[in-house]
């Protein structure tokens, strides 16, 4: 059976009055009765709409998609597997049943739908396919993991793993801090192949590619402080150092080539080339505890 009252499909809506009823439907026509979606304040027909179509239709109490998850989740949820899909019809309610067999076979908690194995052309610009390959390879270097496609909107979780996330983000950056908070708490993940297709003509996206991807960028680097804090405080000891370094370059340049002095530069260099070196050490220290705190908590996992 495809789909099941075990498995609420969360749909978070903004202005979707063009896709929703099809999207609502698609996923219907496939088994799937609990379909919820949860409306940031449409000033067009998305609610009517989706009511129409058979949805269960509620208006979140804030703004933004993550809040929109973090709340339908906590009150309006009681399956034990969700599946997260946006509303513009860019998802395949065909792919759910291949997002949802890892759960249902116990294999991991989270799952998430790789765009990039079947991407239609015109599905994503240039602009964002570059911004989304350095998102990845960023998270990767960060946080050790490769999700291949972290910006995903396609996802399958287990209610209660998702409870076991610290989750903040109020825009499009649920995403990327679920799967920074997976890495954090040991929440198991599977990357599965999805089809990813162009939005329909007449349905008008609500990201903001600059700006978004901007918040995303400096929350990795922000989450960089639990995950992996020798790169976090690294790079910034690195950055002091090298400006410090170079400035006493220049500072002893010009007092050998010209015999001129700059005593509160050679102050800044001394402090910059100090400051780097503590923020390099306390980065390995940081790292050192949290291996040791790590290889204690998976030590007792196995006793």
């Amino acid at each position: 059976m495809t789909g099941s009252p075990e498995v609420c499909v969360l749909l978070p809506t903004m202005n979707e009055a063009a896709t929703i009823a099809d999207v609502v439907a698609d996923y219907r026509e496939a088994g799937f009765e609990n379909v919820l979606v949860v409306d940031g304040g449409s000033t067009d027909e998305t609610r009517q709409l989706a009511a129409e179509a058979g949805a269960r239709v509620v208006e979140q109490s804030g703004e933004g998609k993550g809040q929109a998850v973090r709340e339908a989740v906590a009150e309006h949820v009681d399956a034990e597997f969700v599946l997260l899909a946006d509303a513009d019809a860019t998802y395949d309610a065909a792919d759910a049943t291949a997002m949802l067999e890892p759960l249902r076979d116990g294999r991991t908690k989270h799952v998430i739908g790789d765009r990039f194995a079947d991407m239609r052309p015109g599905a994503m610009t240039r602009l964002n396919r570059i911004g989304n390959r350095l998102i990845n390879r960023a998270f990767a270097r960060i946080h050790g993991r490769d999700y291949r496609d972290i910006l995903s909107g396609y996802r399958a979780f287990t209610r209660e793993s998702f409870e076991e996330l610290s989750l903040a983000a109020e825009g499009f950056g649920i995403e990327t801090e679920m799967a920074v908070e997976c890495v954090k708490r040991g929440v198991p993940v599977e990357v599965v192949p999805i089809t990813y297709r162009p939005r329909p003509e007449g349905s008008d996206t609500n990201l903001h590619p600059i700006r978004d991807g901007g918040i995303i960028f400096l929350e990795l680097y922000r989450k960089a402080k639990t995950n992996n804090p020798l790169f976090y405080f690294g790079s910034v000891g690195a950055t002091a150092t090298a400006g410090g370094v170079l400035m006493a370059i220049y500072v002893l340049y010009d007092w050998i080539a010209n015999g001129v002095g700059h005593e509160i530069l050679a102050i800044v260099s001394a402090a910059g080339i100090l400051l780097g070196f503590q923020l390099l050490m306390f980065g390995f220290l940081a790292d050192m505890i949290l291996t040791l705190h790590r290889e204690g908590i998976d030590g007792h996992e196995r006793e």
